[in-house]
């Protein structure tokens, strides 16, 4: 049995890992001062950033129109029997929903999904390891346990620089968004039965910052190897000194970086900082 991988656009891998593990992408869309965009696909996040900035009108974000994933399944009926469906948490969007209900209208192949209750970075490392499984001719059971298995391990935290992007969008509370402006704080923020909550209130983002370090040494400790995601909305520069320290800090976990794109830049606002880990085995190591 062939099995296909898809995941959509706020995975953030980049072309060439796509190609190398053949996963497909379905792009979600955000609507800024000058039109609709699909996200890396029509623009990229250096350049939403930059309108953003200059654009008094707040970007608006949209999952993908429903057609677009029958139209993917229908092409991917032709070359393979089951497709594994890997996207953004279901309690932020509704594009895990969409993939499930095209899946029910295609012929001819069996769409499973998985609801990775997160994004970015974390998103992508499902993907990745599910296209590895596949192409090891894993079957689709197999890939959806070893998944879930990651989900029960993986952790990820991130800082935001206004929480006002959260609560407009309403991937925040009002409650929260208001508790966080009156004291000027810089909580660590985490998903937890699918949304966005406070992991923590911290007053500083460099309290911030050595509170999610903290946290990275206590599996650092646990675990023998974790491989690790710095993910930054273009603070890039920030990103890769941040990563130099953790990096030497703790010998036993490999890092990568990687960025918050258009679609989840919108909700949570330039300068923006997440760290995520899983634990991994010697062979995983240099995903």
């Amino acid at each position: 049995m062939s099995i296909a991988v898809v995941t959509d656009s706020t995975a953030y891998l980049s072309p060439e890992e796509r190609k190398k593990y053949n996963i497909f992408m379905i792009p979600l869309s955000v609507t800024l001062e000058d039109g609709v965009y699909e996200e890396e696909i029509e623009i990229q996040a250096q350049e939403f950033y930059d309108k953003v900035r200059n654009s008094k009108v707040f970007p608006k974000t949209s999952q993908p129109p429903i057609g677009k994933f029958v139209e993917l399944f229908e092409t991917l009926a032709k070359d393979y029997d089951e497709v594994i469906c890997i996207h953004l948490s279901s309690g932020i969007s509704g594009t895990f929903q969409s993939a499930l209900q095209a899946g029910s209208m295609v012929e001819g192949i069996v769409v499973h999904g998985f609801d990775s209750e997160i994004s970015c970075a974390p998103q992508g490392y499902y993907a990745i390891q599910a296209a590895k499984m596949a192409q090891e001719g894993k079957s689709s059971s197999e890939i959806l346990e070893k998944l879930e298995e990651i989900k029960r391990q993986m952790r990820a935290y991130f800082i935001v620089d206004d929480l006002s992007h959260l609560q407009r969008g309403g991937r925040l509370s009002s409650a929260a968004a208001l508790v966080g402006g009156l004291l000027q704080i810089k909580p660590v923020l985490h998903f937890e039965n699918k949304v966005i909550v406070p992991f923590e209130k911290i007053r500083t983002k460099k309290k911030a910052l050595n509170r999610v370090e903290e946290l990275l040494a206590q599996d650092a400790e646990k675990y023998d190897r974790l491989y690790s995601m710095v993910i930054h909305a273009n603070r890039e520069r920030e990103a890769r000194e941040w990563m130099a320290k953790l990096q030497e800090k703790f010998p036993n976990v490999a890092f990568s970086l990687s960025y918050f794109g258009p679609v989840i830049g919108t909700h949570l606002g330039e300068g923006s900082l997440g760290l995520g880990w899983v634990p991994v085995s010697e062979e995983e190591q240099g995903v």
